[in-house]
C-alpha cells in the first residue's frame, strides 16, 4: 500500500486528485498507476485501469488471476468492473469513497455473485494516509 500511496503522491505533484494503485502478482509489482484524467484528457484513466493495462503488457495476459490490486481509495464502478474482467484476486484498499465507492459504499461489485468472478477485499489498510492526501488535495483545490 505504500507505493500505491507514492503514486497518489505524484498524481498530487501533477494536479490531479491524488489516487495511487499497484497490481502485484508473486510478491512483485507489476503495474502502478495514478489518476491522470488531467493530464491525459482521458475519463477512463484512472490509477487502477492504468496500474491494469501496465500489468497486462507486462505479463502478456489479460487475465490477472493470483494479482493483488492495491488502491488508496475504493474504486469506482468502472473500476470495479475492470478488476472483476480481469480476473484479479485480492483488492486492499486504504480509504471509502462514499460518492462513487462501488466495492462497499454504493454497490458490491467485487462480491456479486451474480458476476463471472469475485475478489476477496480487504479496506482500512493506511486509511490515515491515504484520507490525508485527498482531504490536502481538495482544501489545497478550493482556495484557488
Amino acid at each position: 500500500m505504500a507505493e500505491a500511496l507514492a503514486e497518489a503522491r505524484r498524481a498530487f505533484a501533477e494536479g490531479e486528485v491524488p489516487i495511487g494503485a499497484v497490481l502485484v502478482v508473486d510478491g512483485g509489482i507489476v503495474g502502478r498507476g495514478r489518476n491522470a484524467r488531467e493530464r491525459l484528457n482521458d475519463p477512463t484513466a484512472h490509477a487502477e485501469i492504468l496500474a491494469l493495462q501496465e500489468a497486462s503488457r507486462a505479463l502478456g495476459r489479460w487475465r490477472l488471476s493470483g494479482a493483488t490490486m492495491y488502491a488508496t481509495l475504493e474504486p469506482c464502478p468502472m473500476c470495479a468492473g475492470a478488476l472483476v474482467n480481469a480476473r484479479v484476486d485480492r483488492l486492499v484498499y486504504g480509504v471509502a469513497d462514499p460518492k462513487a465507492g462501488a466495492i462497499d459504499t454504493l454497490f458490491d461489485l467485487a462480491r456479486d455473485a451474480r458476476l463471472n468472478h469475485r475478489l476477496q477485499v480487504d479496506s482500512g489498510i493506511l486509511a490515515p494516509e491515504c484520507g490525508e492526501i485527498l482531504r490536502q488535495f481538495f482544501q489545497q483545490r478550493r482556495k484557488v
